[in-house]
C-alpha cells in the first residue's frame, strides 16, 4: 500500500490532465484530419493538406505573432529583471507590498485592461489629446492600430509573468555569495556577472516560457490595439472557429502553432543551457 499511496495522490491532477487536455488533444488532432463544413457536417478523410493549406494561407499572420511575442517578452526581460532585482535585494520589509501592487492589476479583467489602454492610447484621448492640444505631438501622431500599440499591450498585460519568476530565483540568492565575490575584489558589475545573474536563470527561463508562448497566441491584444495589419495568428484560429466554423483550418492552425512554439522552445533550451538552469536551479 506504501508504494501506490504517491501514485494514489498523483491519481487526481492525472485525471484532470487527461479530462481537460489529452481528451481535446485527441478531438483537435481528429478534427484537423476532417474535411466538410458545419452544414453538412464533417467528416474524417485523413486530409492533411489542411495543415500545408492553413499554413500557406496565413504564415503571415503567424510570423508577425512569433515577432510581437518576441519583441514583448525582449521589452518585459529589460523592464521586469531590474524591477525583480530591486524588490528582491532592496525592497527591505516591503516586499509583500510591492508584490501586491504588481499584482493588483490582476484584478480586474485581462480584457478590461486591454480596453483601457485603448482609451489611453486614443488618438485624441487623455493622454495624446492632451499634448497634441500643447502642440506638443503633431495632429497626425497616433500609436492605436500599430505594432507599438499592441506590442506594448502585451508587455503589460504579461508583465507580472515576468517578474515573479525572476524574483522567486533572485530571492534565493545568499547575499553572502555576493559579498564574499566582492571580497575578492570582483567590481559590482563583475559579481552580478558572474555571481547573481547564473544564479537567476531558472527564473529567466521560466519567466520567457511564461509569457512567450501566451503573448504569441493572444487575440485581445491585437484585436483590441491593433488593425487590420496587425492580425495575429490567435485572431485567426478565433475567427476560424467562432465565426466562420471552419473547425479543421482552426484545429490545424491550433496545431501548427502549438508545433512552432514548442521547437522554439527546445531551440532556446538548447541555447540557454538547460544543463546550467537545472544546476543553478538546484543550488
Amino acid at each position: 500500500m506504501k508504494r501506490l499511496t504517491p501514485y494514489l495522490l498523483a491519481l487526481p491532477s492525472w485525471m484532470w490532465l487527461a479530462i481537460f487536455l489529452v481528451v481535446p488533444m485527441v478531438a483537435m488532432a481528429s478534427v484537423s484530419l476532417q474535411t466538410g463544413n458545419a452544414i453538412d457536417g464533417f467528416v474524417m478523410t485523413f486530409s492533411f493538406s489542411n495543415f500545408g493549406d492553413a499554413l500557406s494561407r496565413y504564415s503571415t499572420q503567424l510570423l508577425r505573432s512569433l515577432l510581437y511575442g518576441g519583441l514583448a517578452t525582449l521589452a518585459m526581460l529589460v523592464i521586469g529583471y531590474p524591477v525583480a532585482y530591486w524588490i528582491a535585494f532592496k525592497a527591505g520589509a516591503r516586499k509583500s507590498m510591492y508584490l501586491f501592487l504588481l499584482l493588483l492589476p490582476f484584478f480586474v479583467s485581462f480584457v478590461l485592461r486591454t480596453i483601457s489602454w485603448s482609451f489611453l492610447l486614443a488618438d485624441n484621448g487623455i493622454l495624446f489629446g492632451t499634448l497634441k492640444s500643447w502642440g506638443v505631438l503633431p495632429e497626425g501622431f497616433h500609436v492605436l492600430a500599430t505594432t507599438v500599440a499592441v506590442v506594448g499591450g502585451l508587455t503589460y498585460n504579461f508583465l507580472p509573468f515576468m517578474i515573479l519568476p525572476i524574483y522567486v530565483a533572485l530571492e534565493r540568492v545568499d547575499p553572502r555569495v555576493v559579498e564574499a565575490a566582492q571580497d575578492l575584489y570582483a567590481s559590482r558589475t563583475a559579481a552580478f556577472r558572474r555571481v547573481v545573474l547564473p544564479l537567476s536563470l531558472p527564473g529567466v527561463f521560466a519567466g520567457v516560457l511564461m509569457t512567450f508562448v501566451p503573448a504569441t497566441a493572444d487575440p485581445v491584444n491585437a484585436q483590441v490595439l491593433g488593425g487590420t495589419e496587425n492580425t495575429m495568428i490567435g485572431n485567426i484560429i478565433q475567427t476560424a472557429y467562432l465565426t466562420n466554423l471552419d473547425y479543421p483550418t482552426a484545429s490545424a492552425l491550433s496545431f501548427t502553432l502549438m508545433a512552432v512554439l514548442l521547437v522554439g522552445i527546445f531551440v532556446y533550451a538548447r541555447a540557454l543551457g538547460t544543463e546550467n538552469v537545472l544546476e543553478a536551479a538546484a543550488r
